[in-house]
């Protein structure tokens, strides 16, 4: 077990405050969207002089277990983040595994680097992902039921756009695609019509519309942000997002754990690389209600249950009695609030507030104690 050091990525929408307070570090004043704290090759965590891809590549049936390592190869299948956005996220999905591995493979064979800024698929995984909010936490997730969506468009004035008409009858695909695939000056205006209808009503998915087309004039996604459940969490609340899942994350700060994936199709709301066509071929638009996970209590764990292989989510009241977190899985362990003591039969750290260790599979258990609260990350 030894103390790892996340990378803190710098993106637009990121609070300038909210990852330097965790961290008990003074702000530059600059954007700081996301600290991620894994092992893939894009921003992998330090552990000591070393990578925590390389830990886990020199060691894989210690790091990860025997099991682990046969399902997922030598590398870390989970990948942890504290995420803060103070401003909306583009309107994205993320692929499924079999798509993720046909378009890695189909663009390496093209020869496009890495790191283009045009590249769709950084890596052969699919990304499904958990937000667990840590302040109150909105977001946009899910094609909403459609009624709901065509009492909403009655509500703006917009149910006799012909963009819209198709969402009236349940045709979310179509509505997205006329939306997304408008011609410039259709995009302007339309953006332009949502943004007006929105100026003069009430409600939050109202009050969402204005905020996201000022941010973005002109993008024909605040259209697409009607069609979508507006989710709002409180802390300890969670979001699910599989494959296919339209989403744009819009404001607060909670941690997110994922399929160790950097996969994100876009369709608009960002100057990032925005791909229509490929983000509606992955698109599942299946209308329901916003996906939202209760933790399931176990003594001092708050359980998040995912239907995955990769990842398993639990926070942690840590207390004077200890809270055992079982070995014979590679775990990571992030401070959230006070400060947590962390003892295996050989090794005791102490994490303050915003620190966060690696535990390799071949450790034993990791005894918990201290006062406050923290983040554990394992596969199931």
């Amino acid at each position: 077990m030894e103390a790892i050091e996340g990378v803190v990525q710098r993106y637009a929408w990121g609070s300038p405050t909210a990852i330097p307070e965790l961290l008990g570090a003074v702000t530059d004043g600059a954007p700081q969207a996301e600290l991620w704290l894994g092992a893939h090759p894009s921003a992998p965590a330090r552990v000591g002089a070393r990578t925590l891809t390389e830990v886990v590549a020199a060691d894989p049936e210690g790091a990860l277990s025997g099991p682990v390592a046969e399902r997922f190869g030598a590398r870390l299948p989970f990948l942890l983040k504290l995420l803060a956005a103070a401003q909306p996220l583009s309107l994205q999905a993320h692929p499924s595994a079999s798509r993720a591995a046909a378009g890695f493979a189909a663009e390496n064979a093209a020869g496009i680097p890495l790191d283009a800024p045009h590249r769709r698929y950084r890596d052969p995984n699919h990304k499904p992902e958990l937000l667990c909010a840590l302040t109150r936490f909105e977001a946009l997730c899910g094609f909403r039921p459609i009624e709901a969506t065509a009492a909403l468009l009655e509500h703006l004035g917009l149910s006799g756009h012909p963009c819209f008409a198709p969402a009236a009858s349940g045709d979310l695909g179509s509505t997205v695609g006329l939306l997304l695939t408008a011609a410039e000056g259709e995009r302007q205006e339309l953006a332009t019509t949502v943004a007006k209808a929105a100026a003069h009503a009430d409600g939050p998915e109202a009050a969402w519309a204005r905020r996201i087309a000022l941010a973005h004039p002109g993008d024909p996604g605040v259209g697409v942000a009607l069609l979508l459940n507006l989710v709002r969490l409180e802390p300890g609340q969670a979001i699910f997002l599989p494959s296919g899942n339209l989403h744009a994350y819009l404001e607060g700060v909670g941690v997110e754990v994922m399929a160790s994936s950097d996969n994100v199709l876009r369709g608009g709301l960002t100057p990032k690389h925005v791909d229509v066509d490929e983000l509606l071929a992955v698109l599942d638009v299946v209308p329901g209600p916003p996906p939202v996970l209760h933790p399931r209590r176990d003594g001092a764990f708050s359980r998040y249950d995912a239907p995955v292989q990769e990842f398993a989510l639990a926070l942690v009241d840590v207390g004077a009695v200890p809270a055992r977190v079982p070995g014979g899985r590679p775990r990571l362990v992030l401070c959230l609030d006070g400060e947590t003591a962390l003892a295996t039969d050989d090794v005791e750290l102490c994490l303050r507030r915003g620190a966060a260790a690696w535990a390799p599979a071949s450790d034993g258990d990791i005894a918990l104690t201290g006062a406050g609260r923290a983040a554990v990350v394992t596969t199931p």
